[in-house]
């Protein structure tokens, strides 16, 4: 993001393609897990850039009330592929292998990076590029600590074990000496004037709460699915259409009425709303509940998601001077990214730990989170409703979690002023 900032976006842009291509290519070539680990780091690098990358470009080429509507269509293309890209890349893998579904971004990536160089305009920036190096690395250091903390009871034993508390440590070091260094960049990764703007930081708090329940929630739905009403895997993937289908309705829906209109708060609000509706509805389903209720709830759940999806990158584009743009937009795709992965981690233990609570009262399951689906299809009905009755209880607590975090954010854009975003380019 602030790599666009200083240079321009097409050329951030045509470079992040290509390490993600790239990367795609390492992938396919890996020899062992672990070269396959180092290649999806370098391919994170590049799809990094290009998320934050496709967001700036539009708040360059679009005025700030049009924003919204082409965010929703930038949006509803990330989501459809969310969909899509599971179904296509288990098809592909049992067609041609596992490695075809890094080698076919190949002729993706030469196909984008043509039309990029050919059809995205070049809008060079007056100011000197002085690349803030140490602000990056001191940011993705304490960032990284938050996610390792997550992990803590997992990695460490407890959270309150010397190691976790050492993760602690490290990560407040990093984001004192991050400000300390903030302050005297010339061109600091993230500028702590948008700090000074409120709407900045309650954005921050909706993006981090929209991560973790629109994102982090993903895999522990599919999972709730498949223990609790025995679906298989490809039934349960069929059920995230209404999921997806929500996201894409609210989200094309919120992005014409936020054009039209101007105001973004009353999105915020209401998709923070709904979340926290559909999360508490969750928490009253039971094993046996009709499958047509629980694609309702997740409908509702993807509208609500799908209603905030581009408030918090509009919200801050807006109040970000030119030059800050990237940076800006660059910071809420971060807080976005670092609520999901907090938010698996703390999903994952409050799952474990629910679990460990109710194995003994199972006989014949020893470790029932080693149960996969196809077993689970082979045990009698008695405990398969055993089974499922224990993930129930399990999941409770993280739907209340996730509730509390969506809760969180709906204080957050209550708090929000009500502002009305200006036709014309700032």
């Amino acid at each position: 993001g602030k790599l666009g900032d200083l240079f321009g976006r097409k050329y951030v842009m045509l470079a992040a393609v290509t390490i993600f291509t790239l990367g795609s290519i390492a992938c396919g070539l890996a020899v062992s897990m672990n070269t396959l680990i180092a290649a999806r780091v370098l391919q994170g690098l590049g799809g990094g850039g290009i998320m934050v990358s496709i967001f700036s470009i539009n708040a360059d080429l679009f005025e700030p009330r049009e924003r919204a509507r082409y965010q929703s269509y930038s949006s509803l293309v990330l989501m459809a592929s969310g969909a899509v890209g599971p179904v296509l890349g288990g098809t592909m893998s049992d067609l041609f292998g596992w490695r075809s579904i890094f080698l076919i971004n190949i002729p993706i990536g030469i196909a984008v990076l043509t039309g990029l160089f050919f059809f995205l305009p070049y809008r060079r920036p007056t100011r000197r590029p002085t690349i803030d190096y140490a602000g990056a690395l001191l940011l993705a250091a304490a960032v990284t600590c938050v996610v390792l903390l997550g992990d803590g009871a997992e990695l460490f034993g407890s959270l309150f074990s010397l190691g976790s508390l050492a993760i602690v440590v490290l990560g407040a070091v990093c984001a004192a000496t991050w400000v300390f260094v903030e302050r005297r960049a010339p061109e600091p990764i993230v500028p702590l004037t948008l700090f000074r703007n409120p709407t900045f930081s309650l954005m921050l708090v909706i993006s981090l709460a929209s991560g973790a329940v629109g994102i982090g929630m993903v895999n522990y739905f599919a999972l709730y699915l498949q223990t609790t009403t025995g679906l298989t895997p490809s039934i349960a993937g069929m059920l995230f259409i209404m999921l997806t289908g929500g996201i894409v309705c609210g989200s094309l829906t919120a992005g014409r009425l936020i054009s039209r209109s101007g105001r973004y708060k009353p999105f915020a609000i209401l998709s923070a709303s709904l979340t926290v509706m559909s999360l508490l509805i969750f928490t009253q389903i039971q094993p046996g509940t009709p499958l047509y209720i629980i694609c309702a709830i997740m409908a509702l759940h993807g509208i609500g998601i799908g209603f905030g999806q581009q408030v918090p990158i509009v919200a801050v584009q807006n109040i970000a001077a030119r030059g800050d743009v990237g940076a800006a937009t660059g910071a809420v795709t971060l807080s976005r990214m670092g609520g999901a992965s907090i938010a698996i981690s703390i999903y994952g233990a409050i799952i474990a730990a629910g679990l460990a609570r109710g194995t003994t009262a199972i006989p014949g399951i020893d470790d029932i989170e080693k149960l996969t689906p196809l077993v689970l299809s082979t045990l009698p009905e008695a405990t398969r409703q055993l089974v499922a009755e224990s993930y129930t209880a399990a999941f409770l607590p993280l739907f209340l979690t996730a509730g509390g975090i969506a809760l969180i954010a709906l204080i957050a854009a209550i708090s929000l002023k009500a502002v009305r975003l200006p036709q014309k380019p700032v």
